[in-house]
């Protein structure tokens, strides 16, 4: 006799076989889909997907599940290229993690899987500091760093609660917190740690091994005795050479022994004309760590000039400065080369500050060049261009554009960065053509992630924290995946000084100067630009009824309203989204657009709001398209700014 179930008893029989056979929680695929994309989807990651997809069910290459959930992560020695992605955090249930053996690239992301007790990334070229979340990894015992490109200190591992840490061959510095040194297994060679007296609460290299660091052996120790005498004889000699010296020049004589003594440092060469012409085809990417190697001159050679104190001093002060000024340049004549003299046919948009041109260079690179006007510099002199130079260099991370060098010139400045073939995200809403198609709902709520988790790096995990002033769509360059990366960024020190703002719309209400912007107002410009990803709509347009000019002001009393809420949704999605991550979106942005910036909330906490809602849609069966649907063609340059 044949049985029948009642349709609802059969509906949950077939879901609960579902989960049977192993289907991965949404959270664990999109950030295995993620991890995919951003190691540039690899062949060799059999059974991997750019979207969708179940990893515990259909056995994707090195990862192992408990039941719905992804443990294991083992993709060691594979050749992997790219970067890490940004939602490792996701994977709350990865307690083994394994990336070794690559030719992985970039910073560590701030965002780990938080419960892993064993990660593995050595053997790769990762740079940059260890990212502040190591230090919340409660659960964790092995980490293996070596033969990387770390710099920095090593005081985020302090808290940890290690049994087996290796950082030998990187470039990190500084001292060895006195809490590592209890670790069995601690290997940390190849190191360029500093010998002085250390501060309280930390410790030398060599008190530090670990009993395991070849680079404390009885050699070593046997030979410090006559190191040190060398050291002193040496000193003792200079110190005379420059006391005999001292007599005919005491002036300069004290600036020297202030630099090399009092502040312990070598003097540099200047950067002066013999770099200007050097056109820069290899530093593409280099991070600020990265210095330029020149030869040292003597400082006081017989054939120059005697210095008078003023001379001196310049020089001092200009070698003082000159210190931040070690990243990739390019000279005026290349940029002109590249651009065709800065041609109306190179230009990609008008910013707030300048000019950006694609620069199409003759060995094949393509970058994007903002040129910034003098009359833009609000009267700032060369060195201070030189610190916001600087300071760009310093932010790393996925979605934010990278900056690849910069040009310096009396009546110009320039910015080089990478060059984003799709253009911008303003370009895609509100200039698109018959070439291309609309973005899907998808890659609209990822492109919300992407952008603010970019904003959340800047306002709080970057030290110092930066607020970025411009955030708007222009401002969010999209890649060939149409992933987002925030452009712009550092660059606030040029708008405080002048009257300069976001354009019509994007303004909070408290912004009625630049010195009134702090993070929250950022928070504001991001839920317009989540307004514009949802309506299709500009921020400001003079062409609509007077009542639906301002985007804010019409759309903010009817964003908790389901039906009004669907009618007001971009008519180029043709209603193909999920409703529950619609309403979810738009509940977002009541949060950032509220009038009162004490009730906006932190970007941290935009970011895991939109990760639920990036989760509620790949819940939904999708209907049409993918991420890579609205793909411009390669040398589409609209609405790029």
């Amino acid at each position: 006799m044949a049985l029948h179930l009642p349709p609802l008893l059969l509906l949950l029989f077939l879901r609960l076989s579902g989960l049977v056979h192993g289907t991965t929680d949404p959270s664990d695929v999109s950030a295995l889909n993620d991890l995919y994309r951003s190691l540039n989807s690899p062949s060799q990651l059999t059974g991997w997907s750019s979207s969708g997809g179940d990893p515990c069910g259909n056995d994707w290459k090195g990862i192992k599940c408990s039941g719905s959930s992804v443990t294991e992560i083992i993709l060691s020695g594979l050749g992997l290229t790219g970067t890490t992605g940004y939602q490792l955090s996701s994977l709350t249930s990865v307690t083994y993690f394994d990336l070794s053996k690559n030719n992985l690239h970039g910073d560590i992301p701030y965002q780990l899987p938080p419960n892993a007790i064993h990660m593995d990334l050595s053997f790769n070229h990762f740079s940059g500091t260890l990212p502040q979340s190591f230090g919340s990894l409660s659960s964790l015992k092995t980490l293996r760093l070596q033969n990387n490109q770390f710099s920095g200190s090593l005081g985020v591992l302090a808290t940890l609660s290690l049994d087996d840490l290796n950082v030998q061959n990187n470039q990190f510095t500084g001292w060895i917190p006195n809490k590592l040194k209890s670790i069995n297994d601690f290997k940390i060679d190849g190191n360029s740690w500093s010998s002085g007296p250390a501060p309280p609460g930390m410790s030398t290299a060599a008190d530090s091994n670990g009993g395991s660091s070849s680079m404390y052996n009885k050699q070593t120790a046997g030979l410090k005795g006559a190191a040190i005498a060398v050291i002193v004889i040496a000193v003792l000699v200079v110190i005379l050479i420059l006391m005999a010296f001292a007599k005919r020049r005491s002036s300069v004589s004290s600036y020297y022994m202030e630099e090399q003594f009092s502040q312990n440092r070598s003097f540099t060469p200047l950067v002066d004309n013999e770099f200007a012409g050097v056109k820069d085809t290899s530093s593409v990417g280099l991070k600020a760590t990265e210095t330029a190697t020149t030869g040292l001159k003597e400082p006081f050679a017989d054939t120059q000039k005697s210095f008078t104190d003023n001379d001196f001093a310049n020089t001092f002060n200009s070698r003082r400065n000159t210190d931040l000024i070690s990243f990739p340049t390019y000279s005026l004549a290349d940029l002109q080369a590249a651009t065709l003299n800065f041609s109306s046919s190179s230009l990609l948009g008008q910013g707030n500050i300048g000019q950006v041109y694609k620069a199409k260079f003759a060995d094949g690179k393509v970058l994007a060049v903002k040129k910034i006007e003098a009359l833009n510099l609000s009267g700032r002199c060369s060195h201070d261009f030189m610190e916001i130079v600087s300071d760009i260099f310093k932010l790393h991370h996925p979605n934010i554009t990278e900056l690849l060098g910069y040009c310096s010139e009396p009546d110009y400045q320039f910015l080089i960065y990478e060059f984003q073939q799709n253009g911008s995200l303003h370009g895609f809403l509100h200039l698109s053509d018959d070439y291309s198609r609309p973005l899907t709902w998808e890659t609209r709520v990822r492109i919300a992630l992407g952008t603010a988790r970019a904003v959340e790096y800047l306002h709080e995990v970057h030290s110092p924290s930066v607020i970025h002033k411009n955030i708007k769509s222009s401002n969010i360059l999209l890649d060939a995946e149409l992933n987002p990366h925030l452009a712009d960024c550092g660059l606030a020190p040029f708008f405080e000084d002048t009257n300069e703002n976001l354009g019509p719309g994007y303004n909070a209400p408290e912004c009625t100067k630049p010195s009134a912007y702090t993070r929250k107002s950022d928070v504001y410009s991001f839920g317009v630009i989540m307004l514009e990803l949802l309506t299709g709509r500009k921020p400001f347009d003079s062409s609509k009824p007077r009542i639906e000019q301002s985007l804010v002001r019409w759309v903010a009393p009817q964003l908790h309203d389901i039906d009004t809420l669907e009618r007001m949704a971009d008519p180029a999605l043709h209603g193909l989204y999920p409703p529950k991550s619609l309403s979810r979106f738009a509940d977002i942005v009541a949060l950032c657009i509220q009038l009162e910036p004490e009730f906006r909330p932190a970007m941290s906490e935009v970011v895991q709001a939109l990760v639920q809602c990036v989760h509620c849609t790949s819940i939904n069966k999708r209907i049409g398209g993918d991420l890579g649907a609205s793909r411009r063609s390669d040398d589409s340059d609209s609405g790029y700014y």
